[in-house]
């Protein structure tokens, strides 16, 4: 079993920003890649940042160059600034790894004010 574990989530003012954690435990034999999704309220999950095992990074347009993901061993991290009421969702963590197997964490509620 692997768990993924967020924190961080928060209210925010537009402009502001937060950091997202998460820490993966478990059964991790291998990680091709770590990163963040979000799901707003009547919309699909959609990817946020990615980061993978050899450091590539990879953003969604509407963040890039406002959010930063990083990693640590199995800590994936994302700074994210400048936000804006339409970053207001439930960010998830992932991790790919363990064959070709993805893993989710519970979920974060950010909000942004405007």
């Amino acid at each position: 079993q692997v768990q993924l574990v967020e924190s961080g989530g928060g209210l925010v003012q537009t402009g502001g920003s937060l950091r997202l954690s998460c820490a993966a435990s478990g059964s991790i034999f291998s990680i091709k890649a770590m990163g963040w999704y979000r799901q707003a309220p009547g919309k699909q999950r959609e990817l946020v940042a990615t980061i993978t095992s050899g450091g590539s990074t990879n953003y969604t347009d509407s963040v890039q160059g406002r959010f930063t993901i990083s990693r640590n061993n199995a800590r994936v991290y994302l700074q994210m600034n400048s936000l804006k009421p339409e970053d207001t969702a439930v960010y998830y963590c992932n991790l790919w790894g363990n064959g070709y197997r993805n893993y989710w964490g519970q979920g974060t509620q950010v909000t942004v004010s405007s």
